[in-house]
């Protein structure tokens, strides 16, 4: 009698036998891993790129760059600029926006326009201004100079506001360049967080004999810290143009867009022009072949590291991949806290060490008018030739709008000043139907508002 024939083996619903599936299941749950190569070296970039952009404005950011960082090749696209040599540069995909060579446009320290200025004494008028005056128009528009403004009264309307900032620049500044010292923030202290974290999962990818992870987070805390290192390597200076001998007071105003009003500026040449022409520069080292080469390596180590990256994370284990998430996470967390105010870190510089501007020097006043806020301003700043102002903030043509100007500038202009007072006399025009009278007299009534707040918060003549 032979051997007895061995049972079939079980069939599974597609005809394939059970055990294989099995084993295949076993073998597809053993090599199951977290791929985020895909998302290492571009998650969370514009984070990192506005996170670096802070190393010439908050001191000691510059040190604390050691940690594996999602999105550095955004780095390299933002500040692959910064190399000189075209050869090289065109090594690195900038971004359209970072085509320039200067440095502090490419750290986005300069580049944006101002509102329009008007120069009450010296006659001059520039349609945009620079940078200083950008920050200054931001700051006006979030109401972060003024804790709460002075609300005029209007008899007409109650809704609409049309503020008037006004701002006393007394400082004169000694020399036409400047280094204002860097930030004080405690969040940069935050980073010891990030550093720990992609330290504690380069210990834990080697403990678990991970050398893939472990390599990959290592490189990555690498390449940032040394392009910290480098590209916070420059200087940061202000410069504003030299004040001429016997120029007459720098007062003027900034017309914002809206109901943002207007910003009157009182003070020096040297403190107006500050804001009006003064710019941030980047000073890196006197050899530009130096510089080069260096930022180029840098750059280089943060491409090699993002394709280092994209090779080795999928071959790592599934606890391996997640400490090099984890990594990232933290240090995405950090980046987005220290790049949300980098303007405001600039705007605390530019007002805190360069014009050294106190919260006793601002003041904010609410008109309910656009013609009682022109007022105001005009008697704010006082000039020899009113009516230009008022063309400026208040650009009407129409004969109604043309009589009132004309009183209005003959009352300021009359010697001694005797106040703004108007009568029937100065509304009961010949010729202006009643509609026109109404709406003259109207006017008439915000002038007076104007000078009225004006005698009791303004700046008197001398």
């Amino acid at each position: 009698m032979g051997p007895l024939p061995e049972p079939p083996l079980p069939l599974s619903i597609n005809g394939s036998p059970a055990g294989v599936l099995q084993t295949h299941q076993l073998q597809h749950h053993r090599t199951f891993t977290l791929d985020a190569s895909g998302f290492a070296g571009f998650f969370g970039g514009d984070g990192a790129a506005e996170s670096v952009a802070t190393v010439h404005l908050v001191k000691w950011r510059r040190w604390l760059g050691w940690y594996n960082a999602p999105g550095l090749f955004e780095i390299v696209r933002h500040y692959g600029g910064l190399v000189v040599s075209e050869g090289i540069s065109a090594l690195f995909p900038v971004t359209r926006s970072c085509k320039s060579r200067d440095p502090a446009t490419i750290f986005g320290l300069e580049g944006q326009h101002g509102p329009r200025f008007i120069a009450s004494y010296a006659g001059s008028e520039f349609l945009g201004s620079g940078h200083p005056a950008h920050l200054l128009a931001r700051t006006v528009r979030h109401s972060n100079l003024v804790s709460k403004p002075t609300v005029i009264p209007n008899a007409r309307r109650k809704t609409s506001q049309y503020n008037v900032t006004t701002m006393a620049l007394s400082l004169e500044l000694p020399e036409p360049e400047m280094c204002p010292p860097m930030l004080k923030y405690k969040q940069v202290f935050f980073a010891i967080l990030p550093i720990i974290g992609s330290l504690v999962a380069t210990i834990y990818c080697a403990y678990i004999a991970d050398w893939y992870c472990c390599a990959s987070i290592a490189l990555g805390a690498i390449a940032n810290g040394l392009a910290c290192l480098q590209l916070g390597c420059g200087r940061l200076t202000f410069r504003h143009p030299a004040v001429r001998d016997g120029a007459p007071p720098g007062d003027g105003i900034f017309i914002l867009e809206g109901h943002a009003g207007v910003v009157v500026v009182h003070g020096s040449e040297g403190a107006v022009s500050s804001l009006t022409l003064g710019r941030f520069h980047l000073e890196f080292s006197d050899n530009p072949i130096i510089r080069c080469l260096l930022t180029g390596l840098c750059m280089a180590i943060l491409v090699a590291q993002c394709m280092v990256q994209l090779l080795l994370i999928p071959q790592g284990t599934l606890y391996g991949q997640g400490a090099f998430v984890a990594s990232l996470a933290l240090s995405w967390l950090y980046n987005h806290l220290l790049a949300l105010d980098k303007e405001d870190m600039q705007t605390d510089i530019l007002f805190g060490e360069v014009l050294h501007l106190q919260e006793r020097d601002v003041q904010r006043f609410s008109f309910g008018t656009r013609t009682a806020m022109a007022v105001f301003t005009v008697l704010s700043l006082w000039p020899p030739s009113p009516d230009k102002l008022l063309d400026a903030l208040l650009p009407n043509n129409t004969p109604v709008w043309q009589r009132w100007r004309e009183v209005l500038v003959g009352q300021l202009l009359a010697v001694p000043f005797q106040g703004l007072r108007f009568d029937k006399d100065h509304w009961e025009v010949p010729g202006f139907d009643g509609s026109s009278r109404k709406l003259l007299r109207d006017l008439f009534v915000d002038a007076e508002e104007a000078y009225n707040a004006w005698c009791k918060y303004g700046r008197k003549p001398a």
